[in-house]
């Protein structure tokens, strides 16, 4: 299966994996699965660094790498679905992530209970 992961979930699965359900810890651990960390998650983590909402003091696209997670392009192709997602979540990151996986067809991993508002599959 692949899977995209929300940015709350792939910084709960680097610093707090306690946090994570069993059975989402052991998708994420599973060599089976292609487990991705999208370039929108790295823009939001780099822009609240930047604006001090986020202290990040380690690279997250080495780390991501280190661990075992695949880096997944935004492209432009995935962006033209935002022109017709309901505004049920005013979040951009989000709504970048819900287009992704929309056009992708994978299912992202996230506890944000907007997401359900919208045609992504979620874990």
């Amino acid at each position: 299966m692949k899977i995209i992961l929300d940015t709350h979930i792939f910084l709960w699965s680097l610093a707090a994996p306690e946090r994570l359900e069993d059975e989402r810890r052991q998708i994420i651990e599973s060599r089976t699965n292609t487990v991705f960390v999208s370039a929108i998650t790295m823009a939001e983590l780099s822009i609240k660094s930047s604006i001090g909402k986020l202290c990040l003091d380690f690279d997250p696209v080495d780390l991501a790498k280190q661990i075992g997670f695949d880096l997944l392009p935004f492209l432009a192709e995935e962006a033209l679905y935002l022109k017709d997602l309901p505004f049920h979540h005013r979040d951009p990151f989000d709504r970048m992530l819900i287009a992704q996986s929309i056009a992708t067809t994978y299912p992202i991993m996230t506890d944000d209970e907007q997401f359900h508002s919208y045609e992504c599959k979620l874990i």
